[in-house]
């Protein structure tokens, strides 16, 4: 009966503890405001200020940015790459840190349940054994601790899209590297073909000179071309040889065996520029960057609520008993305990918090409006270069022709002794040096694609390997 009465006044005593907490608190509260930035109002509308692109025409619109080349041994590629890049596994390790600490901080809005049990041995007295069972719970008057946990789900969301940022990247990486190594092969193709022509005009020069139909400053010309283009040869080699390395390492390999590629350049599709919201709101870079002003947006909130009073709530049960089974079983007693603490002074550094944090977030919008400005410029130049690279191709294509009719002209004339060697090699070197630059400007255009693609926000099959886990 004793127990009974003791834990009836306890609850009045709390209940009474609870009210004037209450009433503090809500004058605390009206004389104290949680200023909020419009930061991320701000960056929605800088968003949908941006105009229309002014070089878009039209193209196809797929899906992702692997529907831009049709080969199942570049899909096969990317999906390596997707399940066994190191940098992209070290982004998904930080995005499952992220969701482990959102539970975290998940759970400070949840009651804390303690339970304790102590011996005590005295000389000439019965042992004693002391066992308790405590709950603790804050309040979430000012819901700082809803702030904290939404910015812990935007911390979240924020890395989420930093990963799916990372995964577009390396796809895009790997398509772009393999039209890389198909473009580099071509271009040793092209100087073995040139070495080869260089070849036989030494060899014929040589023929001549025996016959006493050419001079020596000839054959020496022939040779210096001849060792040039081998010299350069081997140089297209080790490039090639390097792209491979590259290329190895972005899918993770650690072997030496060349990646598989194809003999000429596939077809690359033109992604179409939508509407500039449209494009902006599929990039996951953008969509990162604005779940940053509002993660920290949420937490100079809770800096500043951290200048008002807190409540919190205690109740204990504690018993002692002379064995360990019977603690906590027999007779035990409750204790209930309000808790109001309020901060008086810190020495300054809880408004420096908050002043951080309001800095912090001005940061934020301000990285954002980068990341902005970083995506139109991208979105403005691949749009302008897939116009610029067709009008260069389409001339040096028109200057290759040309170049071939003179130089067969050449060859006539030089073999008819009315050109001599040096005219020769210089017409030559004009032709591979035309066909090395359609074969570059191809390429150039073809990869110019796949970022103009990524730029406007095309992103992987999230079927692919590598995915989100949820």
């Amino acid at each position: 009966m004793g127990n009974k009465t003791s834990t009836l006044r306890a609850a009045s005593t709390v209940r009474g503890i609870v009210t004037a907490s209450l009433c503090a608190l809500a004058l605390t509260a009206c004389s104290s405001g949680v200023p909020r930035t419009e930061f991320a109002e701000r960056a929605t509308r800088e968003a949908g200020s941006v105009t229309a692109w002014s070089a878009s025409e039209p193209g196809e619109s797929p899906g992702y940015i692997g529907d831009l080349i049709a080969s199942s041994k570049l899909d096969t590629l990317v999906s390596e790459a997707l399940q066994s890049n190191p940098s992209l596994q070290q982004t998904l390790l930080t995005l499952r840190i992220r969701q482990a600490q959102r539970r975290q901080t998940h759970g400070a809005q949840r009651p804390t349940i303690e339970a304790g049990l102590s011996g005590e041995r005295t000389e000439d007295s019965d042992d004693a054994y002391t066992g308790t069972l405590s709950i603790s719970w804050e309040i979430d008057l000012w819901s700082k601790l809803a702030d904290d946990t939404a910015a812990a789900d935007k911390d979240v969301a924020q890395q989420r899209a930093l990963f799916q940022a990372a995964r577009d990247t390396l796809a895009a990486e790997v398509m772009t590297n393999w039209l890389n190594l198909v473009g580099q092969q071509r271009a040793v193709d092209i100087q073995r073909q040139r070495l080869e022509s260089l070849t036989r005009n030494e060899q014929f020069i040589v023929q001549r000179y025996r016959n006493g139909l050419g001079t020596l400053e000839d054959l020496d010309s022939a040779r210096t071309s001849t060792a040039s283009a081998r010299a350069t040869l081997a140089q297209q080699h080790e490039t090639l040889a390097q792209l491979q390395q590259a290329l190895r390492g972005l899918l993770g390999r650690t072997d030496a065996n060349d990646v598989e590629i194809s003999e000429d350049f596939p077809s690359v599709a033109v992604p179409a520029a939508g509407l500039p919201s449209q494009t902006l709101q599929r990039r996951p870079d953008l969509q990162a960057a604005y779940h940053a002003i509002v993660a920290a947006d949420l937490r100079t909130s809770v800096a500043y609520k951290e200048l008002l009073p807190s409540l919190s709530l205690t109740a204990a049960l504690q018993d002692v008993a002379e064995n360990p089974r019977a603690a906590l079983l027999t007779d035990p007693v409750w204790s209930l305990l309000a808790q109001l603490t309020a901060p008086l002074y810190k020495g300054g550094q809880l408004r420096a918090a908050a002043e951080v944090a309001e800095l912090e977030t001005a940061y934020a919008y301000q990285s954002y409006r980068d990341t902005l400005l970083t995506a139109v410029s991208e979105v403005s130049n691949a749009l302008s270069n897939e116009h610029a690279l067709a009008r260069r191709l389409t001339h040096t294509e028109t200057a290759l022709a040309s170049a071939r009719n003179n130089l067969d002209q050449y060859q006539r004339s030089y073999r008819a002794g009315l050109v001599d060697i040096l005219d020769l090699l210089s017409v030559q070197q004009q032709t591979y040096d035309l066909e090395d630059q359609v074969n570059t400007l191809r390429y150039e255009r073809l990869a110019n694609r796949i970022t103009l693609g990524l730029a406007l926000g095309l992103g992987v099959d999230p079927t692919l390997s590598g995915a989100d886990p949820e």
